[in-house]
Formats: C-alpha cells, sequence, structure tokens
C-alpha cells in the first residue's frame, strides 16, 4: 500500500483572474490517478490545502506525524515545491519508510503542467527506491539535504560542495 498524502502547493492551485489570484484548492490526486489507470494499491489523504510559502513549523509537524504515524511503508508527499526540499530534511530522520516528495511547477489544472509526470515519476519511485527521503521532480531524483531549486531556472538542483 502507498499512503498518499496531499499538503497543498501548485499541483493544487486554483486560479480565478489573469493577475493570478489563487487558492489552494481540493486535491485532484484522486481524480489523477483515476484517469490515468493507476492500480497501485494506494489511499489519499489531504492533511492540508497550503501555498508551501506558507507552511508553519506546526505544519511540517503534521506531516512527520502522519508520515511516522502511516502503517504503509511507502510514502508519496504532494508539495509546494518553494519549501519541498525543508520538509525532506525534517522527514530524513525516519529510516524504515521509503518518502518520494513530489509537487509541481505548473497546477495540475491546467494542460501544460508538469503534475502528471511528476506524480507518475513519483510513484514508480516510491516503489523502486530504497527506504530513505526522495524529492522526485521533472525525471530526477534527488537527496532532500544536497538539493536547492533554483527558481530562475524553474527546476531543481544538487547543491555544489567546495
Amino acid at each position: 500500500m502507498i499512503e498518499i498524502f496531499t499538503t497543498g502547493g501548485t499541483i493544487d492551485k486554483v486560479y480565478f483572474d489573469a493577475l493570478s489570484e489563487f487558492q489552494i484548492g481540493p486535491t485532484t490526486l484522486t481524480d489523477m490517478l483515476r484517469e490515468n489507470n493507476v492500480y497501485a494499491p494506494h489511499r489519499v489523504t489531504q492533511l492540508m490545502r497550503k501555498d508551501s510559502l506558507d507552511l508553519t513549523d506546526a505544519d511540517r509537524d503534521v506531516i512527520l506525524d502522519a508520515v511516522q504515524n502511516s502503517d504503509a511503508r511507502m510514502i508519496l508527499v504532494t508539495h509546494g515545491t518553494d519549501t519541498m526540499v525543508d520538509t525532506g530534511k525534517i522527514l530524513s530522520h525516519i529510516k524504515d519508510k521509503t518518502i518520494v516528495l513530489t509537487g509541481a511547477l505548473q497546477p495540475a489544472r491546467l494542460r501544460n503542467s508538469d503534475a502528471e509526470f511528476n506524480v507518475g515519476f513519483a510513484l514508480a519511485a516510491v516503489q523502486s527506491l530504497s527506504s530513505g527521503v526522495y524529492v522526485a521532480m521533472n525525471g530526477q531524483i534527488f537527496d532532500p539535504l544536497h538539493t536547492v531549486k533554483d527558481r530562475d531556472a524553474g527546476r531543481f538542483k544538487v547543491l555544489e560542495t567546495k
């Protein structure tokens, strides 16, 4: 069984006008998985509906608690990309589960979104990787302890070491 926790972020954003006013809507994940014929046993729990820039330490504690208390060994967390790495670092203390965080740079409701690809990629990753915490974005897998989001390039990259 794969436990999927949704927290909001761009993947679930709903835009209302050309000025980019938005809110985080109900998760699209359940419909996305059904429409893409995902048969891997899973359950989806919406933990919160927040932009990741608005997540607090208390919110991260909720995510940590949910992951720790889940009876599933495979955990997928959809998360806003701006602070996904921060949450990954907090989850990195969990040793007996495979935890993959993913999100989208464009809302799932848009035709040109990377959401479906990222979720599919993350589902494959959570079933294939050994125990640990990973960020799965745009066809790459990252260790959150050594990763940053490059906002200018619109992608994640490995931290350069000196």
